[in-house]
């Protein structure tokens, strides 16, 4: 497929196509690469968005430091087992004014330190907010209410919010973590995590349980969604923009768990 260019003038007009406009709240999941030459790169997709919305709307975005888990569970895969006690003792704190995300993608990164966006305090699966709500969305973020009710995704849920997918696919839409809780499901359990934290001013190697993050269904649940409930979809140069309602997603998604996972 030939690289496409992409002006900062088509994303706002693919973004308004979509349906994106004032005032709305919506979790957002990027792959700059996916759409061919962003000129401006992730600088003018964050523009264009927080321009589309306003002061009104609310952006928010993962910004997850997932590295800061035990290395133990597989996030460290590339380094040698002897080097985890190393690992454990001295990966630094999370600070969410300076830990950068893990494979959250460049607009991501770059989100998490514009002018006037909040970050959440879980120093793995940590959101970043922007505009009206983003206080309220990034606040109180418990270590081990990842992804459920009260966390920023479970706000979202309250605030009948949007997802919009620029060139990713379900795989990378967070809001399915939230069905995960909600559902019912014979192999639901949880995990015991460890992440480092500050406490007191002091590092500490803090242990918490929580849900099993479990994604690996997530493109399968969102193909049976979009032939169900009304998606709205746009090219923007080699990729695609998707745009849903949360709500429609969540509860479509907890039915579609409990009637197929073991």
């Amino acid at each position: 497929m030939e690289r496409k260019i992409v002006l900062k003038q088509d994303i706002l007009s693919a973004l308004s196509e979509v349906g994106v406009c004032n005032g709305q709240t919506i979790m957002v999941h990027t792959s700059l690469s996916s759409l061919g030459f962003v000129c401006g790169g992730a600088q003018v997709i964050i523009e264009a968005l927080l321009e589309t919305v306003g002061t009104e709307g609310t952006i928010m975005m993962p910004t997850q430091s997932w590295k800061n888990l035990d290395p133990a569970t597989g996030v460290h895969w590339e380094e040698p087992e002897n080097w985890w006690p190393l690992i454990r003792e001295n990966w630094p704190a999370y600070n969410k004014d300076i830990t950068p995300t893990n494979t959250m993608g460049t607009v991501a990164e770059m989100f998490r330190k514009w002018p006037g966006t909040l970050r959440s305090d879980h120093p793995a699966r940590s959101v970043a907010a922007w505009g009206k709500h983003a206080e309220y969305l990034t606040s109180a973020h418990d270590l081990s209410n990842i992804f459920g009710d009260g966390s920023p995704i479970g706000k979202l849920y309250e605030q009948d919010g949007l997802v919009l997918l620029i060139g990713v696919g379900y795989d990378k839409n967070t809001s399915l973590h939230l069905a995960d809780v909600r559902a019912n499901y014979p192999s639901k359990h949880n995990s015991t995590e460890h992440s480092a934290v500050l406490e007191d001013g002091k590092r500490v190697w803090k242990q918490y349980e929580t849900l099993f993050v479990d994604g690996e269904d997530f493109n399968e649940i969102g193909a049976a969604f979009e032939n169900t409930c009304s998606v709205r979809k746009v090219a923007l140069g080699n990729g695609t923009i998707t745009l849903m309602k949360q709500r429609e997603l969540v509860d479509f998604a907890v039915t579609w768990i409990e009637q197929n996972r073991k």
